[in-house]
């Protein structure tokens, strides 16, 4: 019999193919560490920056992907659940179903587009989707440079709807040494805004 594991929450993480697979990753391990059960949304795209950026390659099947995340990060069982971009009967494509909280991250100007207009050609735009017209949290980490009038016409369409706009602009007054700092950076901030507790970047006016 498998033991059965009580969660703090739920949470959706979707991956898109934005540069910046690293943000994704520490933000997947700190919310595994949380106690959150997660589900995992990874576009094709996503796979391919994965391979490229940290030599990562994630399974293109859903149950294989969720086995190799649940191993690198020593998940609890069914503690982390990805999702094909089609299965649309998994439970984030439901507004009865779907956790409160999303976070796309990285989220590419593509995905912004489709979620600011309603398009849900896929399982991530359905589920960002449901959690706005659920009127849950969403989250979404853009990173791109510079930003045309399209893609702020875009963000701006969706922080008047409530979504939470925080491109991957890491600061340094923390005075960062390594490329892990300035990721933590921007994981610590996702953290906060989703109300987990973290000691991973400090406060302004404090050091480490």
């Amino acid at each position: 019999m498998t033991a059965q594991h009580t969660f703090y929450k739920k949470i959706t993480l979707a991956i898109t193919g934005a540069s910046g697979s690293a943000y994704a990753l520490r933000l997947l391990e700190c919310l595994v560490a949380a106690n959150y059960q997660v589900y995992v949304l990874c576009s094709s795209a996503a796979r391919v920056v994965f391979d490229t950026e940290v030599g990562l390659k994630i399974p293109a099947a859903p149950d294989a992907a969720s086995q190799m995340l649940s191993e690198k990060f020593n998940a609890k069982p069914d503690q982390i659940t990805v999702f094909g971009k089609e299965q649309w009967f998994s439970p984030v494509a439901s507004g009865s179903a779907a956790p409160k909280q999303m976070i796309v991250c990285p989220c590419s100007t593509g995905t912004l587009a489709a979620i600011s207009q309603g398009m849900s050609d896929n399982l991530i735009e359905r589920a960002a989707d449901v959690v706005i017209k659920e009127r849950g949290q969403l989250l979404l980490v853009p990173r791109e440079t510079p930003f045309s009038t399209i893609h702020l016409q875009n963000m701006l369409t969706l922080s008047q709807m409530g979504v939470t706009i925080m491109p991957a602009a890491p600061g340094f007054y923390h005075n960062p040494q390594s490329i892990e700092d300035l990721i933590d950076f921007m994981v610590g901030r996702m953290l906060d805004h989703i109300g987990i507790e973290q000691n991973i970047m400090p406060r302004w006016g404090y050091t480490r």
